[in-house]
């Protein structure tokens, strides 16, 4: 007989019911410390090699939404919209259309390679208060879903898939 252990992917028939063990995954783990397959929906606190990652506005102006939140707690600094700040890294959405987006996740995903001691948090950046969707925001973050220490948010990677 075959253990869970010894298949992680399963099909056992029980009279009358079927049940399916999934693929069970291998906690993700980077740095030595174990993190969440996805991005929270909520962070409320950071180790300190984390950062949380939002959407912002050129201007800085961290009045809302996941910028309120890297403001409050993560050490966003007002008048600063774009890059690390604190534990927080502000990529601007308000500015225009997703294309006007896509440079600033470009030079994130490039921190984030030069950067394996963080590791990123990407909140649904533009899918609040700027007013994109996931499905087009997502693929600008195609190559950050291949990075160990870069989390997206689940919708995103739903999307990617």
């Amino acid at each position: 007989m075959t253990t869970l252990s010894q298949n992680r992917n399963i099909s056992t028939a029980v009279p009358g019911i079927v049940r399916i063990f999934a693929y069970m995954k291998e906690p993700r783990v980077y740095n030595g410390i174990e993190r969440p397959e996805f991005t929270p929906e909520r962070i409320s606190e950071l180790r300190l090699d984390e950062v949380f990652v939002f959407g912002s506005n050129l201007e800085g102006m961290h009045s809302g939404g996941a910028a309120w939140v890297a403001f409050q707690m993560f050490g966003a600094v007002l008048g600063c919209g774009v890059g690390l700040r604190g534990q927080s890294y502000a990529i601007p959405t308000m500015q225009g259309g997703v294309e006007t987006i896509e440079p600033y996740v470009s030079s994130f995903i490039s921190y984030a390679k030069e950067h394996p001691e963080l590791f990123f948090y990407v909140t649904r950046i533009g899918c609040g208060i700027a007013g994109f969707r996931d499905k087009e925001i997502a693929p600008l973050f195609s190559e950050a879903a291949g990075l160990e220490n870069v989390c997206l948010p689940e919708s995103f990677v739903k999307v990617l898939k």
